[in-house]
C-alpha cells in the first residue's frame, strides 16, 4: 500500500472539477502540465488564464522531499518558523554525506561514524516535526521517491534540482531552495512564475544500444544548458509510451541540465506497471479512474504547435548512442569515429580510467540489468576489463533485488566496486585521489547527470563524459573513449576478435521487488517531547541568526568579484568535502565563490581587496569588507547559478555581506534563492555593461528607495580614476518578493506573520 494514499485520493477527487474549470477559463484543450498546474492552485477560484513566462502564481504542492545536504539548512530554517508539525507530507533522505572509497559496507560505516552528529540531528528534527526519515544507505532520494511517493498528476517540490526525476511517473516535480520548502512545510503557498511549455514528440522506438539516456542527451544538445529555463518540458508520442517508467525518469531527471523548471510524461501503461510492481496498486487503481485527466487532451498531442511554445521532434528509431561532455552536459558526440576526431582535436584523453554506473539518473533495476548484460558478455567472451568500474544502486530495494537475481555478482566478477546506495561520485563524494588538485589529466565515463570540472573527484583535469549505463559499461570494458560497441571489435584473452551483442535487460524484476529493511523510519504521531540539540561548539551544525535587512540605500558598495564565463552553483558553493559543513553557515561560507574565475586575472579564489589593495581569497576578502561595514557586489555572466538547487550558493554571499548579484542572466532556482535570502538578483539591461565593470569599482544605487515591480534600477558605477558610468539593471521581483527584501529574507516575513 502506498504512503499517503488518502492525500492522493484527495488530489484525484479535486482534479476533475478543477481541470474542467481550467479548460473552460483557458478556452482551449490543456497539456498535462497545465492540468497539474491549474489543479494545484493555492486559490482554486480561477478567474483568468495565466500568462506563461510572466504571471507569478501561488501553488499548493502535495509533498516535499529533502536530501541530507540541503535538509540541514532547510530544517534549521523551519525550526524558526514557529510551527509544531509540517503542513504537507515531507521526507528526508540521507544520500549525500556518504563518500565512495572502499565499497558499500566500509563506506557506510565510515559515514555513520563521521557524520553521526548530522544524521542524528536530521532524524530528531524529522521525528519532532512529523517528517519521514530515510536512513543512510536506504537509497538515493529521487530513486526512493519514484519507488514510494511519486504519483501521476501530483505536484511536489524538493530541495534538490533533480527532484524533476519524478516526472517519469507523471508528476510536476520541481527543484527548489530550502526556503521555498519551508514556506510549504509551514502551510503557506509556494510561488512560481507560470512556466512556458516545450513539447517533445517522440516517434519510433528505442532499440539496440540506444537508451532513454540518449533522448535527454540529444535534447540537451538541441536546447543547451539554458534552453529550458522557465519552461516545463512535456514528452509525448508513440516513442514516449513505448518507454519504461524508469526510462522516463532518466529523461526527466536530466531536464535539470537544460535549466527546465521540470519535465513530465502523461500517465500510461508503463507507469501503471511500475506502480503495481512497487506495491502501489491502490494508486494505480485510483489513477485509472481519471486516466484521461492524467495526460494531455487528445487535441494537444495531435496539433502540438498550437499548444506548446516550442516543439521538438525526435525519431527514436534513428537516434544513436551519445556521449556528452566534457565539462558541460550539453556537448554531444556520437560514439565511435566522431569521438576519435573530436577528442584528438581537443586533446581529450582517449584512454578511459573509470566507468561509473548509478546516481539518481540511472540506478534502477532496468539500468543495472542492461549494464550487467554487457558485463556478462565480457566474462563469457573472455574480454579483460581495461578500466575500473563502480556501481551505485539507487535504493536498498533495487540493491537487494539485484543481488538476489545475481546482477551484482556479474559486476563483482569484473572486480567492480559496489558502492553504497547513495550519490557518491555523482556529487563529488568520491575519495579517488589523496591530492585531487594535482591529479593527472584523464577521462572517465559515467551515467550521471552533471560533469562540471572537479564535480566527481575534485580533479580539474578529469574529463567526464555522460552516457547510458550500457554504453558506460562497454566503454569501461574497452578502456577507450572512442569505442563503438555497435561496430568495433575487441581482442579477448585468447587473442580472438570478438564483438558485443546488443544489451538486454528487464523493465521490472521478473520475480518482483524484494527488500529486507528499506531503511525508513516513520515519525512519532506527537513529537512535541522530542528535543533537538545543537552543540554551540559544533563545526557541522549552527543555529541560524536571522539576516538583517539590507535597507533601501546601498552606497559605496565594492566589487567583490566579477566572475568570468560559466559560474554554476558548484563554482559558488562547491560540494565534495564541503558537504560536511552544509549545516553550519559560517563554516561553509569559507567556500563562497572559490571556484569562480576572476575576470581580471583569470584565477580562482584570488581577488583584490580595495581597502588595502592586497589580493586574497574571496571569502577572506568578503569578511574584511563586512568587518569594515562595507557592502559588496558580485557580477557574473550568462546563466549564473546553473546547476544544483543548493541555497547555500545564495546564503553564503548573503552571510558575507554581498548586497546584490548583477549578471547577464540567471538560472531559475538560483535567482529565486537570492530573492528568498533578502538579496538583490539583478540583470544588466544592456549586456555590454558587464564589460564596463572594472576591478576597483564602487557602486551607488540611485533609486533603490523606489524599488517596485517592473521598474528598472539605476546604479552609478564609480571607477578608480573618478570617472563614472550610469547603468540600468532589470529585475523580476513582484510585490511579495520586494517584501522579502525589505524584511531581510522570506523567512523573516514568515516569522513576522506567524507571530
Amino acid at each position: 500500500m502506498a504512503f499517503d494514499i488518502d492525500m492522493i485520493k484527495g488530489v484525484y477527487g479535486r482534479m476533475t472539477e478543477r481541470v474542467d474549470k481550467a479548460r473552460e477559463v483557458v478556452g482551449s484543450p490543456l497539456t498535462l502540465s497545465e492540468k497539474i498546474l491549474y489543479s494545484h492552485l493555492w486559490n482554486d477560484d480561477l478567474e483568468k488564464a495565466f500568462v506563461r513566462g510572466k504571471d507569478y502564481v501561488d501553488f499548493a504542492p502535495d509533498r516535499i522531499a529533502c536530501q541530507d545536504a540541503t535538509a540541514q539548512m532547510a530544517l534549521l530554517q523551519f525550526m524558526q518558523a514557529g510551527k509544531n508539525k509540517v503542513a504537507v507530507p515531507t521526507t528526508v533522505h540521507c544520500d549525500h554525506l556518504i563518500q565512495a572509497k572502499e565499497g558499500a559496507s566500509t563506506d557506510l560505516k565510515h559515514a555513520n561514524d563521521v557524520s553521526s552528529e548530522v544524521f542524528n540531528f536530521l532524524e530528531s528534527v524529522s521525528n519532532k516535526y512529523g517528517i519521514g526519515f530515510w536512513k543512510p544507505g536506504a537509497g538515493i532520494i529521487h530513486q526512493v521517491v519514484l519507488e514510494n511517493y511519486a504519483f501521476p498528476g501530483g505536484m511536489m517540490i524538493g530541495t534538490d534540482s533533480h527532484t524533476v526525476n519524478a516526472g517519469g511517473l507523471g508528476m510536476v516535480a520541481i527543484g527548489v531552495g530550502g526556503a521555498d520548502a519551508v514556506d510549504v512545510m509551514a502551510g503557506m503557498a509556494w510561488e512560481l512564475k507560470f512556466p512556458k511549455l516545450i513539447g517533445v514528440k517522440l516517434t519510433g522506438k528505442l532499440s539496440g544500444w540506444t537508451a532513454p539516456k540518449d533522448v535527454i542527451l540529444k535534447v540537451a544538445e538541441i536546447l543547451t544548458v539554458k534552453g529550458g529555463t522557465g519552461a516545463i518540458v512535456e514528452y509525448f508520442g508513440p516513442g514516449a509510451t513505448s518507454m519504461s517508467c524508469t526510462g522516463k525518469g532518466t529523461i526527466c531527471n536530466m531536464g535539470a541540465e537544460i535549466g527546465a523548471t521540470t519535465s513530465t510524461f502523461g500517465y500510461d501503461d508503463s507507469m501503471e506497471r511500475y506502480l503495481r510492481a512497487t506495491d502501489r496498486a491502490d494508486v494505480a487503481d485510483e489513477a485509472n479512474k481519471i486516466r484521461e485527466y492524467l495526460t494531455a487532451d487528445a487535441e494537444v498531442y495531435e496539433n502540438p504547435e498550437q499548444y506548446f511554445d516550442q516543439v521538438i521532434e525526435i525519431n527514436l528509431s534513428e537516434l544513436n548512442p551519445l556521449l556528452n561532455g566534457p565539462f558541460t552536459p550539453d556537448l554531444s558526440t556520437s560514439v565511435g569515429k566522431t569521438m576519435t576526431e573530436k577528442a584528438t582535436a581537443n586533446e581529450w584523453p582517449l584512454q578511459v580510467e573509470w566507468g561509473l554506473i548509478g546516481s539518481c539518473t540511472n540506478s534502477s533495476y532496468e539500468d543495472l540489468s542492461r549494464a550487467a548484460s554487457v558485463a556478462q558478455q565480457a566474462i563469457d567472451k573472455g574480454i579483460k576489463m581495461k578500466a575500473e568500474l563502480g556501481i551505485n544502486p539507487g535504493s536498498e530495494q533495487v540493491r537487494y533485488t539485484a543481488d538476489r537475481d545475481g546482477i551484482l555478482q556479474v559486476f563483482e566478477e569484473l572486480d567492480a566496486k559496489i558502492f553504497t546506495n547513495a550519490c557518491g561520485p555523482c556529487i563529488g563524494q568520491w575519495a579517488r585521489y589523496s591530492d585531487p588538485k594535482n591529479a593527472p589529466k584523464n577521462s572517465i565515463v559515467h551515467s550521471f547527470n552533471r560533469n562540471f570540472a572537479k564535480r566527481a573527484d575534485g580533479n580539474p583535469n578529469t574529463h567526464a563524459f555522460v552516457a547510458s549505463p550500457e554504453i558506460t559499461a562497454a566503454i569501461a570494458i574497452s578502456g577507450r573513449l572512442d569505442f563503438n560497441p555497435l561496430t568495433d571489435k575487441l581482442i579477448n584473452e585468447e587473442g580472438q576478435e570478438v564483438m558485443f551483442d546488443e544489451p538486454t535487460g528487464w523493465e521490472l524484476p521478473p520475480k518482483g521487488f524484494e527488500v529486507d529493511d528499506n531503511g525508513y523510519l516513520a515519525p512519532e504521531e506527537d513529537g512535541s517531547h522530542v528535543v533537538v540539540n545543537v552543540d554551540p561548539n559544533s563545526e557541522r551544525l549552527q543555529l541560524l541568526t536571522p539576516f538583517e535587512p539590507i535597507g533601501n540605500e546601498i552606497k559605496g558598495a565594492k566589487l567583490l568579484i566579477k566572475a568570468f564565463g560559466k559560474c554554476t552553483t558548484d563554482h559558488i558553493s562547491m560540494a565534495g568535502p564541503w558537504l560536511r559543513f552544509r549545516g553550519h553557515l559560517d563554516n561553509i561560507s569559507n567556500n563562497c565563490l572559490i571556484g569562480a574565475v576572476n575576470a581580471y586575472n583569470k584565477k580562482t579564489n584570488f581577488v583584490k581587496n580595495q581597502l588595502d589593495s592586497e589580493y586574497a581569497g574571496v571569502p577572506d576578502t568578503a569578511r574584511a569588507y563586512k568587518a569594515a561595514g562595507v557592502k559588496t557586489i558580485v557580477v557574473g555572466d550568462h546563466n549564473y547559478g546553473e546547476g544544483s538547487s543548493r541555497e547555500h550558493a545564495a546564503m553564503e554571499p548573503r552571510h558575507l555581506g554581498v548586497a546584490a548579484v548583477i549578471v547577464k542572466s540567471f538560472a531559475r532556482i538560483h535567482e529565486t534563492n537570492l530573492k528568498k535570502q533578502g538579496m538583490l538578483g539583478l540583470t544588466f539591461a544592456n549586456e555590454n555593461d558587464y564589460d564596463k565593470i572594472q576591478e576597483d569599482d564602487t557602486f551607488n544605487f540611485l533609486d533603490l528607495a523606489e524599488f517596485a515591480p517592473g521598474k528598472p534600477l539605476t546604479i552609478e558605477v564609480v571607477h578608480a580614476d573618478g570617472s563614472k558610468d550610469e547603468i540600468k539593471v532589470n529585475h523580476t521581483y513582484n510585490d511579495s518578493q520586494i517584501e522579502w527584501f525589505k524584511e531581510g529574507s522570506a523567512l523573516n516575513l514568515i516569522k513576522k506573520q506567524n507571530a
